[in-house]
């Protein structure tokens, strides 16, 4: 069998261990068969080599938190786009992501099991995919894009995604069933308000505990499966983590007593961080954004920086995620700037979206870090993102990935 060996690189491995230099590292069919330096590795005559030119490689990267069914339009272009139209639209932003040096995401909501088999069948390029189906939200919640005008504005029910909206025990039940049933491989509901949604607040509770522990008890038990909350405000984050979901999302409000709570049931924290900021961005450049997601968004920028800061701090587990979708997607690696600006350090802010990512997907003997048995994926990066971690964020920058053994990006030569 060919082997392919990638050498002449500095590798950064995902462990949080320091760079080693002079890496070689050998892939046999998807998989990666060994790892070392020049002086322990012995190079098969016959095996292909991909010369990294002294660049940096690091394991693919992982973004636990992305909507590629979805990018955020003006209102009278969203309704006058055709249906079909989101499917060719979603195979685009695939590619993007994947020629940035992500090779596997969690899609937080609207791409259903369809748009994963496609990438799992090679119709189109792009990450390795987990998906939720459609998000459960309650009436008049977060998700629910009914607008006082009474256009309803929400992602369309259709054959494969089928409606979020649950109130109450049983239907919360009957919604998580059909989101199994439709494909999905983690559940996302929504625990709180939001910034994008036009009838209420970050802060607003969403569902009560006892709902929130019927879908983690749906999932668990039918499944195996985890439960992901959009979680904003303290109160709806408390409840989240106390009925057992996996990860909370955002994380705004949060108070002292959800970090204990997190650290107590080993929740994980998705931060993204870069979500209200590309809001304000976009609003300042164009008319895609609703009057109302811009206030809010203005209301807890600097609360979210201060809360993730504060979890970092307490010691619970972050993993990278965007929330690409509210934002164009291709630029998700300015979350890896903006964890560090919290305090992370570079090393920590790439652990985060390698390993701690891989974990929270459940996916850690898998994918996440450099090392035998695992998955080929692999990016090679033209700069030490660890002297500058905002290297990562222009995808010219990255010169080489590979997902599965299969070469997607290889500009190399051109340096």
């Amino acid at each position: 069998m060919t082997i392919t060996a990638i050498t002449n690189v500095t590798m950064i491995d995902g462990t949080g261990n320091d760079a080693i230099e002079q890496a070689v590292v050998l892939v046999e069919k998807n998989h990666i068969k060994a790892v070392g330096t020049s002086q322990t590795i012995a190079i098969p005559s016959d095996a292909t080599i991909i010369d990294g030119g002294g660049q940096y490689l690091l394991p693919g990267l992982i973004d636990t938190h992305v909507h590629m069914a979805l990018e955020i339009k003006n209102v009278q272009e969203s309704l006058l786009t055709p249906f079909s139209y989101r499917f060719f639209e979603a195979a685009k932003r695939l590619e993007t992501t994947i020629q940035t040096g992500i090779t596997s995401v969690r899609d937080a909501g609207f791409a259903d099991a369809g748009i994963k088999k496609a990438v799992e069948d090679g119709l189109v390029n792009g990450p390795r995919m987990q998906v939720s189906i459609n998000p459960l939200t309650i009436t008049g919640g977060h998700g629910d894009s009914w607008n006082i005008s009474g256009i309803d504005t929400t992602q369309p029910v259709y054959p494969g995604m089928p409606d979020g909206k649950c109130d109450g025990r049983e239907e919360v039940r009957k919604t998580v069933r059909e989101m199994l049933r439709a494909g999905a491989d983690v559940v996302k509901v929504h625990a709180t308000g939001g910034v994008s949604s036009p009838t209420d607040h970050p802060e607003f509770t969403q569902f009560s505990q006892e709902e929130l522990e019927v879908m983690v008890e749906e999932a668990t038990f039918r499944k195996g499966m985890k439960v992901m909350a959009h979680g904003q405000g303290a109160e709806g984050i408390k409840n989240a983590v106390r009925a057992g979901i996996h990860s909370i999302e955002h994380g705004i409000f949060i108070d002292d007593e959800a970090l204990e709570l997190m650290l107590e049931h080993g929740t994980y924290l998705v931060p993204t961080l870069l979500a209200p900021l590309a809001v304000l961005e976009a609003a300042e450049t164009s008319n895609t954004m609703a009057p109302y997601a811009i206030e809010k968004s203005k209301e807890v920028i600097d609360i979210h920086k201060k809360s993730i800061e504060k979890a970092y701090k307490a010691g619970v587990k972050i993993a990278m995620g965007t929330d690409a979708g509210v934002f164009p997607h291709g630029i998700n690696l300015r979350e890896l700037g903006l964890m560090c600006e919290i305090g992370m350090s570079p090393m920590e802010a790439i652990v985060a979206s390698t390993k701690t990512a891989a974990e929270c997907m459940g996916w850690g003997e898998k994918v996440g870090t450099i090392e035998a048995g695992k998955w080929a994926d692999l990016i090679i990066v033209n700069g030490n993102p660890l002297a500058d971690i905002h290297i990562l964020e222009n995808h010219e920058h990255i010169t080489f990935v590979m997902k599965d053994g299969n070469t997607y990006k290889d500009t190399l030569l051109a340096i």
